[in-house]
């Protein structure tokens, strides 16, 4: 099927990429921008009107979780892919942890055919680092490269074995991709909470912070060590980011992403808090203490964790924002001890609102949240996505920074629910997601 011809006029144009930042017109045919600005009377167009809203490339999330196959009562790809499409993103990279695990050309190809037939944004596999992501055999890294994975990760099960990161490292700089890490000490991560005054108070079993900073600081020195390219997924605490800061210094090939709610959110959310930090954003109405749905790997830290991640978003340690969009079925959580719920929770829609806060406090500008969240996660895939340029595949989001909307279960495409954000008015919202041309979403 064809795609149709756009035109969307009128709108603020940010593209990061080609540093353009003014109301102009985006023409689109052939599924490929073919020109930004002012376009006249273009026939056999489809037409919308972007008078005072934002047009953007569309955005990439290098950090999902679509859970099929094997997990559909949480989320599918039908489901997972309308999640980003509603929150603006046009393509995701989905982590390993499915059943099977990705990490056989047999499953990616499995995948592929899934996702030809129910996506409705571009996906992008990561494979595994270890058979069953089971930390005891590698996979075939260059079969599943040319099979078309992105990056190699074993996502929340951390690959202890130095000797199998380390040729995992290696395979990267063969292979020029990254081995994106989650980075955590098991033995010492057994809690269920950011540890410090909080769960104690509140009796929950603690993760010191330094059950992530420990293996970010040996997974940094494998990296120097082989040469290799290293991403480091969802950093969590001020120290963990400044190894990284350290040893991009050093020049060691590493990349670093944070997620919104680390940079908005604290262990005070799971004391009942609903204040969005480091925002000028009214707080939401006080919680339940021990809410399962502010439950997440790594967890909520410290008010002074999200400063420093804030810091060092600010200067460039940090590369690029990402989600970790982790659905859940509701018995995962709900009526579920605390210690006892699942990790995870659900940012494919709420991202953009989330990282459009900070804006409004002046912390960081427009620009630049967009491009963390195209060029720069564009550039880790090597990937020609993230830019209006022409000629460039016609992948466009338009969102209004100014909607007020309450976030409810009837309002999200995700087949799972699981956010603390739930019943918060939220500010920005998207309108149109365009991909290769074709309408994917629209408000």
């Amino acid at each position: 099927m064809t795609a149709p011809a756009w035109v969307i006029r009128g709108g603020r144009v940010v593209d990061p990429a080609s540093g353009h930042d003014g109301v102009a017109d985006v023409l689109v045919r052939d599924g490929r921008i073919a020109a930004v600005g002012e376009v006249g009377d273009a026939a056999g167009t489809e037409r919308f009107d972007a008078t005072g809203l934002v047009v953007a490339p569309g955005l990439i999330d290098v950090h999902v979780h679509l859970r099929e196959p094997g997990g559909e009562a949480k989320e599918t790809i039908a489901t997972g892919t309308a999640a980003a499409a509603a929150g603006g993103f046009t393509a995701v990279c989905c982590m390993p942890n499915t059943a099977p695990a990705l990490d056989s050309v047999d499953a990616l190809r499995d995948l592929a055919e899934r996702v030809r037939r129910d996506g409705r944004v571009r996906v992008y596999p990561i494979a595994a680092i270890t058979r069953e992501r089971r930390g005891v055999e590698p996979v075939a890294f260059a079969a599943l490269a040319a099979a078309g994975a992105v990056g190699f990760s074993d996502d929340g099960d951390t690959t202890a074995n130095s000797a199998i990161m380390r040729r995992a490292l290696a395979a990267s700089r063969e292979l020029d991709l990254p081995v994106m890490v989650h980075c955590e000490d098991k033995a010492l991560a057994a809690g269920a909470m950011h540890e410090g005054a909080i769960s104690r108070s509140l009796g929950l079993p603690g993760i010191p912070a330094e059950a992530e900073e420990i293996v970010i600081a040996r997974d940094l020195m494998l990296a120097r060590l082989t040469g290799g390219r290293l991403h480091v997924c969802h950093v969590s605490t001020g120290r963990g980011i400044a190894l990284i800061r350290q040893a991009k210094a050093e020049g060691v090939r590493v990349t670093a992403e944070v997620m919104p709610h680390h940079l908005v959110m604290s262990d005070r959310w799971v004391a009942g808090d609903r204040t969005l930090h480091n925002t000028d954003d009214p707080a939401g109405n006080p919680a339940r203490p021990a809410d399962p749905e502010t439950k997440v790997n790594p967890p909520l830290r410290s008010v002074e964790d999200t400063r420093l991640l804030l810091a060092a978003l600010q200067d460039g340690a940090f590369d690029l924002v990402a989600t970790d969009h982790a659905p859940h079925a509701v018995a995962d959580k709900a009526g579920k001890p605390f210690a006892a719920a699942a990790f995870g929770l659900n940012g494919s829609e709420t991202a953009l609102p989330l990282m459009l806060a900070l804006v409004r406090a002046g912390h960081v500008s427009l620009p630049d949240v967009i491009r963390w969240l195209t060029i720069e996660p564009a550039k880790l895939l090597r990937s020609p996505l993230g830019t209006l340029s022409p000629g460039a595949p016609a992948d466009v989001m338009v969102f209004d920074p100014q909607e007020r909307w309450v976030l409810t279960p009837e309002t999200m495409r995700s087949k799972s629910k699981n956010t603390p954000l739930l019943g918060m008015t939220l500010l920005g919202r998207v309108r149109l997601t365009v991909v290769e041309g074709k309408e994917r979403y629209r408000a």
